[in-house]
């Protein structure tokens, strides 16, 4: 039973690694400092860090309809989740492209991994400086200790009880080989 237990909260946290796209966040995490210079900013830092925020929140979205197959060629082929199936996809017989619909999970998890980013960006001293203070009374400064927190526990919760199924951009699916070919459908 503690087998179990074990190995259901290392498949929690493996769900909880893909709700953010490092690279986004890595992206983030390395212009926000030059973006908002140092929270020191003038408006055109305060429209360049708005954009960043934006297209981030935004890959942070979108990401979370990608998702992956191994087609009749053996090639990985990766494509976005849509209402009839993926795409782009190439024509598979073996493969029911119809099985990768989107469904309202999708969009749950969608909107969750774009809270959490903007939990992070709210976690970001520079990004808050440039944005928010000194406007910021007290309460507000409280909801930017609380928020991030809660918004974690949340997402944590909804992703450990409902699992994302979806093998988005950079995760490969448990059955594909590190070995074999690896196509790009997007």
């Amino acid at each position: 039973m503690a087998i179990s237990a074990t190995g259901k909260a290392l498949a929690g946290a493996g769900n909880l690694i893909r709700l953010l796209p490092t690279g986004t966040v890595f992206l983030f995490q390395f212009l926000s400092p030059i973006l908002t210079n140092s929270g020191h900013c003038e408006p055109v830092n305060k429209s360049l860090s708005i954009t960043l925020i934006l297209l981030c929140g935004l890959s942070c979205f979108l990401s979370s309809f990608t998702d992956s197959y191994t087609g009749d060629d053996g090639v990985l082929h990766w494509g976005f989740a849509t209402a009839s199936g993926m795409w782009p996809a190439p024509e598979s017989k073996t493969v029911d492209l119809s099985a990768y619909k989107l469904r309202v999970g999708d969009f749950v998890h969608a909107t969750l991994s774009a809270l959490v980013f903007g939990a992070l960006v709210v976690l970001d001293s520079d990004t808050v400086h440039c944005l928010f203070f000194p406007s910021f009374a007290a309460a507000d400064k409280l909801l930017v200790q609380v928020l991030p927190p809660v918004v974690g526990v949340v997402s944590s919760a909804v992703f450990v009880m409902f699992p994302n199924t979806r093998h988005g951009i950079g995760y490969f699916e448990s059955s594909a080989t590190f070995g074999g070919r690896v196509q790009r459908a997007l």
